[in-house]
């Protein structure tokens, strides 16, 4: 019976972090993807069906969220992250697990990126982009208040962060799902929540649409956008938050795994 001691298993020096610029880079081109390739699919179910949005359409569009989510993930999380979303890096700086001092560079990487895909869906679909839905951007439905939409992205918002600690960030997770199933969680929170708040969960993702509405004179409601931060980093925050309180990853932090033997086998100590 062969064993094994924590003393003797190789060590695993941890790769440097690429440099903050590429990170950022990162994080701009992620989140101007989202915004194209998500917001824009709120554009095309406009032009398809004729000016509505039915909830047919808003699944289709909850899949086209799902798949550049999943994505950039894959493509970029290994670089930045691939947080795509102010609430998320102030959720993961809130617990300890990124850098305060780069908050405030992601952020704005993040916010750049959102307002370059929104001016690539007008570049897509010229002016009409901002006729119909004002670029892909979010508002509160009609007679919805302000309480009710800070309420809705938050609760959205909880459900996307809590998949983001399960699968990104707790080392327990099975490896490879991060991405599919983050992006599960975001079309699941779209189909929930986006009759009452267009469905944003992210700050940036509203903003950036918002802006080049307004710089091409389209109707805009910036009286909204106050739900759209305040819900989503306060959805985000609880969210971490409760999953370090009640699954308690930290626990499995220290946890040493035995090498892996040539042909795949752990070595280590066998009952």
């Amino acid at each position: 019976m062969a064993t094994s001691r924590k003393e003797d298993l190789p060590s695993r020096r941890p790769e440097a972090a690429p440099a903050l610029g590429r990170r950022l880079i990162a994080e701009g081109i992620g989140t101007a993807m989202l915004v194209l390739f998500g917001a824009g699919s709120v554009v095309a179910a406009l032009l398809v069906g004729a000016g509505q949005l039915d909830y047919a359409g808003l699944g289709m569009v909850s899949v086209a969220f799902a798949i550049v989510v999943a994505v950039v993930i894959y493509a970029f999380g290994s670089t930045s992250g691939a947080h795509i979303n102010p609430a998320v890096t102030l959720a993961l700086a809130a617990r300890g697990r990124f850098p305060a001092g780069e908050v405030a560079p992601y952020v704005v990487a993040q916010t750049l990126g959102a307002v370059a895909g929104a001016l690539l869906i007008v570049a897509t679909f010229g002016e009409v982009a901002i006729d119909l839905g004002g670029d892909g951007g979010t508002t509160l439905t009609d007679g919805v208040s302000l309480l009710r939409g800070i309420v809705a992205e938050a609760l959205g918002t909880f459900l996307l962060v809590t998949a983001i600690f399960a699968l990104a960030v707790d080392r327990r997770a099975p490896a490879g799902w991060a991405g599919f199933v983050i992006g599960l969680a975001v079309a699941c929170a779209i189909l929930l929540i986006a009759p009452v708040t267009g469905g944003s969960l992210n700050p940036a993702r509203t903003f950036g649409p918002l802006l080049v509405t307004t710089l091409w004179s389209g109707d805009t409601e910036w009286g909204d956008l106050p739900a759209y931060l305040i819900g989503p980093v306060l959805g985000a925050v609880l969210a971490a938050f409760a999953y370090d309180l009640v699954a308690r990853p930290a626990e499995a932090q220290d946890v040493v795994e035995p090498p892996q033997g040539a042909a795949g086998d752990i070595t280590g100590r066998r009952e």
